[in-house]
């Protein structure tokens, strides 16, 4: 199995009302031992820093073309708490449903990333944001020029 590392970092501008973006980068050596890089990005006319943070991830995860192994490193603990503490386990035990305090929220992309998560053996590993990791920053770069760029997207699930 090829081992992959996932770099991921979500942004908003005006969070939870305004512009937002994704980006990635991941990296990955070939059998002759050459490393290759894949940078990802994507920004959204209205969108949540959370759901940027999910886009990560899925973008990432949804490039790979055969199982992998993953190192998916994330400043989200939104996204890395959800199967590090294995909360995500207990809303879908619940029916997506958090108890005392209604629905989860950004069902359409937990769903979307467990599917892209499926046929991967994915370790999710957080790192302090905006903390001078050269990957997270790079990400973060990415994310925010998405955000701020032309050819925004419509975060069509935003409502839900």
């Amino acid at each position: 199995m090829t081992k992959v590392q996932i770099y991921t970092d979500g942004s908003a501008r005006g969070n939870p009302d305004g512009p937002g973006g994704y980006g990635v980068v991941l990296h990955f050596v070939d059998q002759q031992g050459n490393l290759h890089e894949k940078t990802l990005s994507g920004g959204y006319v209205r969108t949540t820093n959370n759901r940027m943070e999910l886009m990560a991830a899925i973008a990432g995860l949804e490039a790979l073309n055969r199982p992998c192994q993953i190192e998916l490193y994330s400043d989200s603990k939104y996204l890395t708490d959800a199967f590090n503490q294995r909360w995500i386990d207990g809303w879908i035990a619940k029916n997506w449903n958090r108890g005392k305090s209604g629905p989860v929220k950004n069902i359409d992309l937990w769903k979307r990333l467990l599917k892209a998560k499926e046929p991967h053996q994915v370790r999710f590993i957080w790192v302090k944001g905006h903390a001078g990791h050269p990957e997270n920053e790079r990400c973060d770069a990415l994310a925010t020029s998405a955000a701020d760029g032309d050819n925004l997207m419509v975060d069509e699930g935003l409502a839900l």
